[in-house]
C-alpha cells in the first residue's frame, strides 16, 4: 500500500468551488504575514522563518505517518517531498540531541533533524491556492486567528516524565521525539515496509468537515 496525502489541486475549478479560508488573491507571504502574523521570506519559494514562533521537527515521510497515526492531535503537520515538517515550540531545535541522548539514541543514525533559530522552510500552500506535487502542503493546517504557540508540543523539563503511551491530545516535546526516534529507527529498519493512508485519516475528516474534501490523494511511495 501507498501512503496517500492530499494534493493541493481541487477536483473542481476554485470558481465553482471556492475553498474555507482562500487567500482572496493575496500573494503567498502576505497571506502569512497578515492571516497567522509569521515572519516570512520571500520567494520564489516562499520560505517561513524558524526560530521566532515556532521550530520544525523533520522527519521521513513513513516516520511522520506513523506520528499522525498515533496522535490525533499534533501542532501543524506539513508534507514536503518525502519530508514531513512538525511544528514544536521555539527553542526545541537546541534541545534535541540533549533529548535524544536522554531517550537513549545519541548516536544512533536516525534521520530526524530539527530546524531551528535562522533556519528557513518552504512555506506550504494553504487550502485553495495551485500547486503541484512538489509544493509543500498542510496535512494539518495553523488556524488563522489563532496563537500557534499555544497548539505546539513544549518541553517542559525531564523529571518524573513518562514517554510511553499517547493518550490521544497533543504530546509534550519529550514524547513527540521519543516516538520520532522510534519510528524513525523503525523507518531505516524496515525501508520497505508499507504505510497506509489510515494515518492521514483525521486530516481528511476535517476537510470533509470544512468543505474541503474534493482534493485528489497523490501517493507517496
Amino acid at each position: 500500500m501507498a501512503l496517500t496525502v492530499p494534493s493541493p489541486e481541487l477536483s473542481a475549478p476554485l470558481a465553482q468551488v471556492p475553498p474555507p479560508r482562500a487567500p482572496l488573491g493575496l500573494p503567498l507571504a502576505q497571506w502569512y504575514e497578515r492571516e497567522l502574523g509569521w515572519a516570512v521570506a520571500a520567494g520564489p519559494p516562499v520560505r517561513l522563518l524558524t526560530g521566532l514562533r515556532f521550530d520544525v521537527l523533520d522527519v521521513p515521510a513513513p516516520a511522520g505517518a506513523a506520528l499522525l497515526s498515533r496522535y490525533a492531535r499534533t501542532g501543524p503537520v506539513a508534507l514536503m517531498g518525502r519530508r514531513m515538517r512538525f511544528l514544536v515550540a521555539a527553542g526545541s531545535a537546541e534541545e534535541l540531541p540533549g533529548l535524544l541522548d536522554w531517550l537513549e539514541w545519541g548516536g544512533v543514525a536516525l534521520d530526524l533533524s530539527a530546524v531551528g533559530a535562522d533556519g528557513r522552510i518552504t512555506a506550504p500552500v494553504p487550502s485553495g491556492w495551485d500547486g503541484s506535487r512538489e509544493t509543500a502542503v498542510w496535512l494539518r493546517p495553523p488556524e488563522p486567528g489563532c496563537e500557534v504557540e499555544a497548539t505546539l508540543p513544549a518541553f517542559t523539563g525531564f523529571a518524573g516524565r513518562r514517554v510511553d503511551g499517547g493518550g490521544g491530545g497533543t504530546p509534550d516535546l519529550v514524547r513527540l521525539v521519543a516516538a520520532a526516534a522510534t519510528e524513525c529507527h523503525r523507518a531505516r529498519l524496515f525501508p520497505t515496509k508499507s504505510v497506509t493512508g489510515s494515518a492521514l485519516a483525521p486530516e481528511r475528516a476535517d476537510a470533509k468537515r470544512s468543505g474541503n474534501a474534493g482534493t485528489q490523494p497523490f501517493a507517496f511511495s
